[in-house]
């Protein structure tokens, strides 16, 4: 089970009905953080997010509205009692970039790691599997997904036909065997059926382009940015390294993902919802992101 939240939804810079695009995940008891624009503190505590929780920050790339609230987002989760270890991801040359950035708060009561990432690949966090790959945008960027990978289900049938008793049946459906009578029970024993992973993908700042879909295969959530609601902008858009909401339903389709929630909306685009149709045509369960919008995905 993983808890989602959008605390924000704009692009470019904060607005006084829209802050800025990012993506929280919980997972049992800690979580991630995709992006850090300015006045993201204020925006998970409006949407009722413990910085206390936060454990892992990804960065997609550094302009000011995807990192420039970082200090602040540090300095509020030490007053808000966080004082366990933060790990934050980004693409090359972050380490300084932060470094400098957090001149302004050079005590915390948690430590701050960073690790630089480059290409494609995946890191591994609290069960979850995180991987990210370089889009194409102005400057490097990334997107990310998360993948929680399930163990198949437990059959008590089996279990009872073995004589497993109930105190080591949550070890078996942890992938461990046991002994038994003198016998081991494996975990393919006494399970069926596999369960399909829970994916979140978030894309986000680059232009459209086939790879997307592939890394987004199969995703619950797909999280994809749309500038704007109509194909007019779309020149204008891939010039600036963007998408519009058509090109992200394209995604979500050639994906397979079961649902889109369109975010990073231009300051101009007041009222996102009504420009779904051009979406909802080529993927029909698409919706336009809110600030604060939350989803359990299990």
């Amino acid at each position: 089970m993983i808890d989602i939240c959008l605390p924000g939804t704009g692009g470019m810079k904060p607005l006084p009905h829209r802050f800025l695009t990012g993506l929280w995940a919980e997972h049992k008891g800690k979580a991630l953080l995709i992006d850090c624009g300015e006045g993201m503190q204020i925006a998970l505590a409006k949407a009722g997010l413990s910085l206390a929780r936060l454990d892992t920050l990804l960065i997609t790339h550094f302009h000011a509205d995807h990192i420039a609230g970082l200090p602040g987002l540090l300095l509020s989760a030490g007053n808000y009692g966080k004082s366990s270890p933060l790990v934050i991801y980004a693409p090359k040359g972050g380490r300084e970039i932060i470094q400098r950035l957090c001149c302004i708060c050079p005590e915390l009561p948690f430590d701050v790691s960073v690790h630089e990432i480059s290409g494609g690949g995946t890191i591994f966090r609290n069960d979850l599997e995180i991987s990210f790959m370089p889009v194409r945008h102005r400057i490097d960027c990334y997107c990310y997904s998360i993948t929680e990978r399930r163990p198949p289900v437990f059959s008590p049938e089996k279990a009872d036909r073995l004589g497993v008793p109930l105190n080591m049946r949550s070890v078996l459906h942890k992938g461990q065997s046991i002994e038994l009578g003198g016998s081991i029970i494996t975990p393919e024993m006494v399970t069926e059926g596999e369960r399909q992973p829970l994916k979140i993908t978030y894309i986000t700042d680059t232009v459209y382009f086939e790879d997307l879909a592939a890394f987004a295969a199969n995703s619950r959530l797909l999280v994809s940015e749309g500038m704007y609601g109509e194909d007019k902008y779309i020149p204008k858009m891939t010039e600036k390294g963007h998408m519009v909401f058509s090109q992200s339903a394209e995604i979500a389709a050639h994906s397979r993902s079961k649902e889109l929630w369109l975010t990073h909306f231009s300051p101009a685009l007041t009222a996102p919802e009504e420009h779904l149709e051009a979406a909802r045509a080529i993927f029909a369960n698409t919706l336009a992101g809110i600030d604060g919008m939350k989803k359990t995905i299990s």
